[in-house]
């Protein structure tokens, strides 16, 4: 599939490039992070969080709001799945990794989505972005083959496991939002050849995409 920078006009609907943001420090930390030969995500690492740009991006990016810096990292060509928040999420690329993106406002009244509306976008190594939060998103792909480091700062707390029940998937089909919701802040939507958790809503029609 083609791939666009995201420095290309294209990449305004999904996200921003963050430059007033000093990234290096964090660049760096996560340089040192293990990456696996599949995908690893750590919501929240101690590391990173000690490093001065968390309060930077709490105070600049996310207006005051508490944030979790933690990393997804490892080896990845696939889509499998798209996911939103009800909030930007920030991803600062160690290496260069591609990101796979879609809109929420194309997602139809049952809640499937067609994976010919995914468009993918290169973050170069050293590159920090916003993606908002009606961004439909997953784990990152690695360039030729390589594997990926990639900071994820969101408001504390997203991505941690449900406190509640919610609606369950039935007969296949979600009833409503609310069966999307798979952790706190989080709604997937997953693909049937995504290798996903049993009970995950399998509501992405097309082809699992996949990188060249």
């Amino acid at each position: 599939m083609k791939i666009l920078s995201v420095t290309d006009p294209a990449f305004k609907k999904y996200g921003r490039v963050i430059t007033n943001v000093d990234f290096t420090g964090l660049v760096e930390a996560l340089g040192k992070t293990p990456v696996p030969e599949g995908v690893v995500y750590e919501p929240s690492v101690k590391e990173l969080e000690a490093l001065p740009v968390k309060q930077e991006v709490e105070h600049v990016t996310y207006g005051e709001l508490p944030v979790q810096i933690g990393y997804c990292n490892g080896h990845n060509v696939m889509l499998n799945a798209l996911e939103y928040h009800r909030s930007s999420e920030v991803n600062v690329a160690a290496t260069d990794a591609v990101l796979m993106l879609g809109m929420q406002q194309d997602v139809e009244e049952d809640f499937t989505y067609d994976t010919s509306r995914v468009e993918a976008f290169l973050i170069p190594a050293g590159t920090a972005v916003e993606v908002y939060a009606t961004t439909l998103h997953y784990a990152p792909c690695g360039v030729d083959g390589k594997g990926f480091q990639v900071a994820v700062i969101l408001p504390r707390g997203t991505n941690y496991p449900l406190n509640t029940a919610h609606e369950k998937v039935a007969g296949g089909s979600a009833p409503n939002e609310d069966a999307l919701i798979t952790a706190a802040n989080k709604w997937l939507i997953g693909h049937a050849e995504g290798g996903l958790d049993e009970g995950t809503f399998l509501g992405l029609k097309g082809e699992n995409l996949k990188l060249q």
